[in-house]
C-alpha cells in the first residue's frame, strides 16, 4: 500500500489537455500584457502551471503591478495568480 501511495504521489507530468491549456493561458496573458496600455512594461516573465499564473519582472509602479495581475486573472482558465512583480524605482538625479 505504501508503494501505491508513493508511486501515485510521484507524477510530475501534466496531462496533454492541461499542457495545452497552460500554453494557451500563457499566450493570452502575454498578449494582454503587451497591449498598448502596458507599453511601459518591458521585461515580464509569465509562467503557467496547472492554471496558476506566475508573473515576475519589474514594473514602474504599484498601479501597473496591480493592473497586470488583474489582466492575468481575467483570462479564461486562470485559477490563480502569483504576482512576483517588483516595482522598480526610477533613479534619482
Amino acid at each position: 500500500m505504501v508503494l501505491i501511495a508513493f508511486v501515485s504521489g510521484c507524477t510530475t507530468t501534466q496531462s496533454p489537455k492541461r499542457q495545452i491549456d497552460d500554453g494557451a493561458i500563457s499566450t493570452t496573458v502575454k498578449a494582454k500584457l503587451t497591449a498598448d496600455r502596458f507599453s511601459n512594461i518591458v521585461n515580464i516573465e509569465v509562467n503557467v502551471t496547472n492554471g496558476i499564473v506566475a508573473l515576475a519582472g519589474e514594473v514602474p509602479n504599484a498601479q501597473v503591478k496591480a493592473e497586470a495581475e488583474r489582466e492575468a486573472r481575467s483570462v479564461d482558465g486562470v485559477r490563480g495568480v502569483n504576482n512576483n512583480l517588483q516595482v522598480k524605482n526610477p533613479p534619482t538625479p
